[in-house]
């Protein structure tokens, strides 16, 4: 989000393997943070896989400090804090 008019932008990571992507590395956007974040489960529960966060998604989400929505076949999940940690305010990216 840019942090003086409020606009919201989306932007693409690579894409990940089937059962994972790396979201770490926030794109350095000047004057902007990074106010939450989103992927997907594709692989079905109905052949076992997980829909929910995963031990790993908590642990990475807790540390980057946005909410993270997590789209599988039965829904969205949430993992993460409720808002961005800190607020608006701090670095670029993700909070300190």
């Amino acid at each position: 989000m840019d942090t003086q008019t409020r606009q919201i932008m989306v932007r693409r990571a690579p894409s990940g393997a089937g059962a994972s992507i790396d979201l770490s590395r926030s794109p350095a956007i000047r004057g902007s943070v990074v106010v939450a974040k989103f992927h997907t489960h594709p692989n079905p529960t109905a052949e076992g896989w997980e829909p929910g966060p995963s031990d790993q998604d908590r642990r990475v989400d807790e540390r980057h400090g946005v909410p993270d929505l997590i789209r599988a076949d039965d829904g969205i999940h949430v993992s993460g804090p409720d808002s961005r940690r800190g607020g608006l305010g701090g670095s670029e990216g993700f909070p300190a």
